[in-house]
């Protein structure tokens, strides 16, 4: 035995106490640290208070991000965290919740009916991550506050003095710099999720008070779904099929709610959500609405003897063009890890499909026109489906076979597969060229585009294999398109968009970001995908050359050089300008260059934006400018 292996006693082992766990893998607990670990502290508190609303105790939920754009406070008029002493700890209930994992009043169901906070950490996870916590309760006329810092109390709990109306619960929090390497919140992220929980929660007001520029903002949706579906049409520019939008309420202990309408959109789109908690990679919930709906329509067609001769229906081209809203309470609510993003309780599958189904093909049945025109629909997308099967299988097999299938334009690298292979997709023959010199030919290929990238929102994936430069990418990446991608079978390791520095090369690496995310996503949501950052400027100091990504790069190593010096600046106007050897130093060796990881934090605002920037509707581009107009230091025309 090694004597490491003998040194290693009690002594080696670190317990972790109170909410020091959270503190030193915050990850686990909200996600990570980014701008989505950074809101989802809000998502925790907002979520008790949602808590209070959806079991009828609270009417008015008010949500304030303060002038420095760093400190939230949440309140309510519910009942009031309790404040009494806890029996075994003989601290109060309000410290307990708010300095104890997994504790809170909603797992024995007789609080709370329905709750999204089951977990029991979200209140003491906040409190661990902030620099400073205040809780303030109004409970029986009398208010209470205490205080905390990074999880612990700072004060006892104090009773203000003379009587204190009404009840509820309002708490205050900033979070910790030393956990989050950004601390200042985005209030269109926060305004766009009080809209959705007041869109749920009909009948309960919620206003958001914008502290840094002075807006106050008000929600209250009597249609509740309905109404939330209308927004998500207009934000996805998809015009619907039918004026009537299928709306269903099923109420008892466990409550489902649906609208959805059919669109011309080629994509299906579901938003789902359990006890207020969005679920943006799904679940159980929504599997057995698929399902619903699949039978439903099935029944209906084959009742009607709808079917075409030769046409194969498949459940993808019932759901195409499919726009819904979907919202359930459940009182045991499963959820995958702490940021709640899927919901896995097996029940809730079957109940959900049996509570749709009878009454879709009912509603079918009683709206005929509506349902030939979704019937219609639904054939027009089994034809256009086996269309796009043929093509996508014409490219598979060019994909299967032999290497000699590859691109003509390829520079295939030596080594493929997982490992160091890179495929770089690169703008212009001229930047391919300097690209192909300067590679590492064992490790690295170049594939140049020639001619205009295709914008493939909104296009049938027929309509997006005719492209040529789209068929050469799938080729060379080998791992297929659309349902019959396969990650596995990918030729490289990894992805690298290459595009000229300037706003032209932007907008070609956008082009190509929407392909993939629309067409591809698997390599995405793998972290297959990265975007080059090449320089937009040599600066010549001396004997000593910089380069830079952009203008503030540049006045960045400016401000660092002697004042007594002339600077040489030079801006290239496109990687072809390059000669290979300073690509290879500046863009492609892995020891000096600068890659870009895409991810995405958040499933649908992605959606959302890429829909604004890359649709048909120009209205939408515009707003989203104009929106963010501010924004732009330095516009490149």
């Amino acid at each position: 035995m090694s004597s490491t292996s003998a040194s290693y006693t009690a002594a080696d082992i670190v317990a972790l106490e109170g909410l020091e766990p959270v503190r030193k893998r915050p990850a686990m607990y909200i996600g990570g640290v980014g701008s989505a670990g950074l809101h989802h502290l809000i998502w925790e508190i907002l979520d008790n208070s949602v808590d209070e609303a959806m079991n009828g105790h609270a009417s008015e939920i008010i949500v304030q991000l303060h002038k420095n754009g760093k400190t939230i406070t949440v309140s309510d008029n519910g009942r009031g965290i309790p404040v009494d002493k806890h029996a075994k700890t003989g601290k109060s209930a309000l410290e307990i919740v708010l300095t104890v994992l997994h504790a809170g009043g909603k797992f024995e169901g007789k609080n709370y009916k329905t709750s999204g906070g089951l977990h029991g950490v979200g209140a003491s996870v906040v409190n661990a991550l902030s620099k400073e916590l205040i809780a303030i309760v109004k409970r029986d006329g009398v208010q209470y506050k205490m205080e905390f810092s990074q999880g612990k109390p700072t004060t006892k709990l104090q009773k203000a003095s003379g009587a204190s109306r009404g009840s509820g619960t309002s708490i205050t929090f900033t979070p910790d710099a030393t956990i989050f390497p950004k601390t200042e919140f985005d209030p269109e992220l926060i305004r766009q999720r009080l809209e959705i929980a007041s869109f749920l929660h009909r009948g309960v007001k919620v206003h958001f008070h914008n502290d840094v520029d002075g807006a106050k903002t008000t929600f209250f949706h009597e249609q509740g779904i309905v109404d939330y579906l209308g927004k998500v049409l207009e934000q996805r520019v998809a015009s619907p099929i039918h004026d009537l939008a299928f709306t269903f309420r099923k109420d008892g202990d466990e409550r489902v709610e649906v609208a959805m309408q059919w669109t011309e959109s080629t994509d299906e789109h579901v938003r789902s959500y359990c006890n207020g908690i969005p679920t943006p990679v799904g679940g159980t919930h929504e599997t057995g609405f698929r399902a619903g709906v699949g039978k439903a329509i099935r029944n209906y067609i084959d009742t009607h003897n709808l079917t075409p001769r030769g046409v194969k229906i498949g459940q993808e081209d019932i759901r195409e063009g499919m726009v819904a809203v979907l919202s359930v309470f459940i009182s045991e609510p499963q959820f995958q890890g702490q940021t709640k993003d899927r919901l896995n309780n097996p029940e809730v599958q079957t109940s959900v499909d049996n509570a749709i189904r009878p009454v879709l093909e009912q509603w079918l049945n009683n709206n005929r026109s509506t349902a030939e025109a979704i019937v219609a629909r639904i054939i027009a997308a089994a034809r256009a489906r086996a269309a796009s099967r043929a093509a996508s299988e014409a490219v598979s097999r060019k994909t299967a076979t032999s290497r000699a299938m590859l691109p003509g334009k390829l520079s295939d690298c030596l080594s493929t597969g997982r490992g160091k292979s890179e495929l770089f997709i690169v703008e212009g023959d001229s930047a391919g060229g300097s690209a192909k010199q300067g590679r590492d030919r064992n490790h690295q290929a170049i594939l140049p585009l020639r001619g205009k990238v295709l914008n493939t929102e909104s296009v049938a994936l027929s309509k997006v294999l005719e492209n040529k430069e789209v068929q050469d990418m799938v080729t060379a990446l080998g791992c297929g398109i659309g349902k019959s991608f396969d990650i596995s079978k990918m030729r490289y390791d990894r992805l690298i968009l290459l595009a000229d520095a300037d706003s032209d090369g932007h907008h070609i690496t956008t082009l190509l970001l929407t392909f993939l995310y629309r067409h591809m996503p698997g390599l995405i949501a793998d972290g297959r995908v990265f975007i080059a950052v090449p320089p937009l400027y040599r600066i010549d100091i001396g004997k000593e050359t910089y380069w830079a990504a952009d203008e503030e790069d540049r006045e960045r190593i400016l401000a660092k050089s002697d004042k007594r010096s002339k600077p040489e600046i030079t801006r290239f106007k496109g990687l072809g300008e390059m000669m290979p050897e300073v690509l290879w130093d500046t863009t492609l060796n892995p020891a000096t260059r600068r890659l870009l990881r895409v991810d995405i934090d958040d499933h649908l605002e992605t959606d959302r934006v890429m829909s604004d920037l890359m649709g048909r509707d120009a209205s939408a581009r515009f707003r989203f400018i104009m929106e963010r107009a501010e924004e732009a230091s330095d516009i490149d025309v």
